[in-house]
């Protein structure tokens, strides 16, 4: 049983969520679940985080790990050599893409392949204007007192 949710109240009443409105309903889109290969997403700290991939059997050469903006795809395609004949074939080695939606901020610090696991490190980077900061209260006479100006009215002879 599948259940769908319209979001379109939601976005007659909400301003600047589009982005999140829109990876809901694309996530209530998703048909068809591949959890090839299988990842984890680990919280590494306050603001970094890191992915591990399971990409046994694949070297540097044929993986690809890509940000734009805030997607992460991860892209394995195994180079074939037509000189083997296989009487068992056990270890995967189709193609695949694997996309990550990241939040705003968020980059790819660094990629790392060893012992068949491909780990991604992330950092959430906030800019310098966007951090809360703290606005220093002062005491006295911190702001010039405004005189107030006087209106005078011409009288009108009748």
């Amino acid at each position: 049983m599948r259940t769908t949710f319209d979001f379109s109240p939601l976005f007659r009443s909400s301003v600047g969520f589009d982005r999140m409105l829109d990876a809901l309903e694309a996530a209530s889109r998703v048909e068809y679940f591949d959890n090839w290969p299988p990842y984890d997403i680990a919280k590494t700290g306050e603001d970094d985080y890191r992915i591990t991939m399971a990409v046994a059997g694949f070297s540097r050469d044929e993986l690809s790990v890509t940000q734009e903006q805030n997607m992460l795809m991860v892209a394995g395609q195994k180079s074939r050599s037509g000189d083997e004949e296989y009487l068992h074939r056990g270890i995967a080695g189709r193609a695949f893409q694997r996309r990550f939606e990241l939040a705003d901020y968020v980059k790819v610090v660094g990629a790392d392949l060893s012992n068949g696991l491909l780990t991604i490190d992330l950092e959430r980077e906030i800019p310098e204007e966007m951090k809360p900061r703290r606005i220093e209260i002062t005491a006295g006479a911190a702001l010039p007192k405004a005189e107030p100006k006087r209106i005078e009215a011409e009288a009108q002879a009748a």
